[in-house]
């Protein structure tokens, strides 16, 4: 994967997660660090949303660790 495919993957990336927080009104670091915990959403209707949130922050923590590599 070349540097400009990993640039546009993590802007598509951070488009998604900017969604899921002006949605729930938390910072994706914030929220990933309270997913991590075990914590649950307080509605049974987020739980997929969480799930996929948490898929993207990882995916994107993926993607930065390929650019130090």
């Amino acid at each position: 994967m070349t540097l400009v495919e990993i640039l546009s993957d993590i802007h598509i990336v951070n488009e998604a997660l900017a969604e899921f927080e002006s949605r729930y009104g938390i910072l994706s670091d914030t929220f990933y660090e309270w997913y991590q915990q075990g914590n649950e959403p307080k509605d049974d209707a987020w739980v997929l949303d969480f799930a996929e949130w948490a898929g993207w922050y990882k995916s994107r923590q993926r993607l930065l660790e390929g650019l130090v590599e």
